[in-house]
């Protein structure tokens, strides 16, 4: 582990420590301390608001990673396929021809996009997954715009300030967003990177279409990336309920059941 600037933010500090998790299963109090340069207490404050966020699971002395915690994109593409298969399949639908779309990384949106590269032509597509662009590619009537910025080998996308910025110099018709978390404030992304950009992407978007099968209902992740609205569908296996479906319908938030 490399030791960080001590200047570093709360957030940017309780990144960091959900990122470490996803590489090492448990962490004790004075090694995330000595790792983010801080003292065990401002270390035992993150970690029990990331725990009260259900981020992590705390243990004696330390913090271990959550048994929900999100597997790689590669893990990701054997879990619920079927789903993944019908809420793309639901999604492709929504397209109408001379669309321009913003499509983010994700297992969910990846089969998206193989139903767009069989099923569509002529569309003009951004995106910063490199597997995303790959697929597309395949139909050459497609013209893909690939996001500048920094690669996440274990996402296989772009993120940064460099991809947002590029983000900024295009308007889409519809933005096609997956999701670790579906929860009553919004749509959540386990990586802040990641969420950074499907906050942008939405912005740029005159609509927002979030792909997400029933296991993200209710689990919060580390970055909610925007805020329920009228100009917003969820395509989904199930309906939510509880406080979930609530904040959909007073967001007047669309819902398309597969």
């Amino acid at each position: 582990m490399t030791r960080p600037d001590s200047r570093l933010s709360k957030t940017d500090r309780q990144a960091r420590i959900v990122a470490e998790l996803r590489s090492t299963p448990a962490l004790r109090v004075n090694e995330l301390a000595d790792l983010l340069a801080v003292s065990t207490e401002t270390a035992r404050r993150d970690l029990a608001e990331l725990a009260e966020r259900g981020l992590i699971n705390r243990t004696y002395g330390g913090a271990m990673r959550p048994v929900s915690f999100e597997p790689a994109l590669a893990e990701r593409e054997a879990l619920m396929v079927a789903e993944r298969e019908r809420i793309a399949a639901a999604a492709v639908k929504l397209i109408s021809a001379g669309d321009i779309l913003m499509i983010g990384g994700g297992a969910t949106t990846l089969q998206f996009a193989r139903r767009v590269a069989v099923e569509c032509n002529h569309l003009t597509v951004i995106t910063h997954s490199f597997s995303v662009a790959m697929v597309l590619a395949s139909n050459p009537t497609h013209k893909v715009l690939m996001l500048p910025g920094q690669y996440d080998g274990r996402e296989g996308l772009i993120h940064g300030a460099e991809a947002i910025d590029a983000l900024q110099r295009f308007r889409a018709s519809k933005a096609f967003l997956g999701a670790s978390g579906i929860t009553a404030e919004g749509p959540n992304d386990a990586g802040v990177g990641p969420g950074l950009i499907y906050g942008a992407m939405m912005r740029r978007a005159s609509e927002t279409i979030i792909l997400a099968d029933h296991t993200k209902f209710g689990r919060p992740s580390l970055s909610v990336y925007g805020e329920w609205s009228a100009s917003m569908t969820l395509v989904s296996d199930r309906v939510p309920d509880g406080e979930v479906a609530a904040a959909l319908k007073q967001a007047q938030v669309k819902v398309l059941r597969v």
